[in-house]
């Protein structure tokens, strides 16, 4: 197999490079790909951003960053990678291209006039088509391939005006839309749980599975993200993006070949047939005192809170509900897809079995972990039915060495690997299954912190409830 290490001399141009995102994630995640030797053998890493700062301040600010959110800037590694360090300011535009031309000729005069451009936007939605503009103004297109944050359009009609704008410039081979929640080693073992396994491929339809949950709540606020979250809210911020992807990984039929074109075929094609969702299939909430947040509008109505019911409209799928759900300020933070099966339909036993006694349940936290829960005997004198957890965390695999989302999606794009992307064709198909919802919004009901959200959302997933949270 390929490895990131063989690739060719690459240039990577990191738009916003002083940015959250940048300081959280993504400068992180290229210090984890030089510590796993996943880099390329010949490679430098040009910052951009409207400042105008030198290359030794740029190396101390990454230094800043890794100290405050890890791995620690040490050792032999840290003195390599902050060698191969740079930085371009005055912003980058079609008319304005600051010193970023200057610096990437220096840069190809160091490492070769053939190296190849990566260049990642971590930066807001309403810089992506500026840059992408620039990039074809400025001859810094061709061959390369480009990075995309989430959310890839705010709404139907800029997803339409941004996808046009890009492919002006781009061909979509040249394209990465980065979704972290692909990235994750929990969310990548549901091609191996179902596809890799006799006992669940021929189960892994309506015939056997009763209901789906994807459910990511979280206990954090959103003071610092006010702003974004107030223009934004749960809604857009994780099921249009995350949530569906994960729904798709799911529900997709199964490849003709784990190819890359062909996993992204199978995903994007079930996205198409997300039935659109209804006002009654939608509950939204917001957190008590979330008005009195800095930076939010005291007569805000929007949504901290989402829980969907979202139908598949498939014959592998059709009237199996997938539940999803998501919030602030919750109970738990949790990251996690029950998978829900029937309980036996005949047999001696069929009626004292207890509904939800077989889930399937994937942790996409940290490296992951898979759960199933049985039904077995209650060990004892008596024959009665009980339940019990079988758990393999993905961690204790023999060799095993899990990459945290962000740095195996790096790693894909050095590669040029695009299975764990997402597609325009698939975008469309998921706007298309929310317009409904941003046509004529639920109103939002309160929630008091640290609960599960709004009463009405666990009627929502009736029967069962939730899962999380019994």
């Amino acid at each position: 197999m390929t490895q990131a290490s063989d690739a060719g001399a690459t240039v990577f141009v990191l738009f916003g490079a002083t940015g959250d995102l940048a300081k959280r994630m993504v400068l992180p995640a290229f210090f984890q790909l030089a510590q796993h030797d996943l880099l390329p053998k010949k490679w430098l890493l040009v910052g951009n951003g409207r400042g105008d700062v030198s290359h030794d301040d740029f190396r101390q600010h990454v230094s800043e960053v890794l100290t405050e959110f890890g791995p620690a800037p040490e050792g032999d590694v840290w003195d390599a990678f902050s060698k191969n360090l740079r930085f371009a300011g005055g912003g980058f535009d079609k008319s304005t291209p600051g010193s970023l031309l200057d610096v990437l000729a220096d840069a190809k005069d160091d490492i070769g006039d053939d190296a190849q451009y990566i260049h990642y936007l971590a930066v807001p939605p309403s810089a992506f088509i500026p840059i992408t503009e620039g990039l074809g103004e400025h001859k810094l297109a061709e061959g390369s391939r480009v990075v995309y944050e989430k959310p890839f359009g705010t709404s139907p009609d800029n997803f339409t005006e941004l996808d046009d704008a890009v492919h002006a410039v781009l061909d979509e081979s040249q394209v990465f839309r980065i979704d972290h929640f692909l990235g994750k080693e929990g969310s990548q073992n549901l091609h191996a749980l179902r596809f890799g396994n006799g006992l669940f491929d021929g189960v892994w339809n309506r015939e056997h599975i009763r209901a789906m949950q994807i459910d990511v709540p979280e206990t954090l606020d959103i003071d610092d993200r006010a702003e974004f979250y107030d223009a934004t809210g749960a809604f857009l911020d994780m099921i249009v993006t995350h949530l569906f992807q994960l729904a798709a990984e799911i529900a997709m039929e199964p490849p003709v070949s784990m190819k890359p074109d062909d996993v992204q075929a199978a995903r994007e094609s079930v996205i198409s047939a997300f039935r659109p969702l209804a006002k009654d299939d939608v509950v939204f909430g917001q957190f008590d005192g979330y008005t009195e947040t800095e930076g939010v509008a005291s007569d805000s109505t929007m949504d901290t809170f989402v829980a969907a019911r979202l139908w598949i409209d498939t014959d592998r799928w059709r009237d199996v509900p997938f539940l999803l759900r998501t919030g602030k300020q919750l109970a738990a933070s949790e990251q996690r897809v029950n998978i829900i099966f029937r309980k036996p339909a005949s047999g001696p036993l069929s009626h004292d079995a207890p509904v939800a006694g077989n889930v399937l349940s994937i942790d996409l936290t940290g490296g992951g972990a898979i759960d199933l829960k049985l039904v077995v005997k209650q060990p004892g004198a008596e024959f009665e039915l009980a339940t019990a957890v079988a758990s393999l965390p993905l961690a204790h695999v023999e060799d095993a060495d899990p990459l945290p989302p962000y740095v195996k999606l790096i790693n894909d794009v050095i590669l040029g690997d695009r299975s764990l992307f997402t597609r325009p064709d698939g975008l469309a198909s998921a706007w298309a299954a929310i317009a409904p919802i941003l046509d004529d919004r639920p109103d939002v009901e309160k929630y008091a912190r640290g609960s599960w959200g709004p009463a009405s959302a666990t009627e929502l997933a009736a029967p069962d409830g939730w899962l999380l949270g019994q």
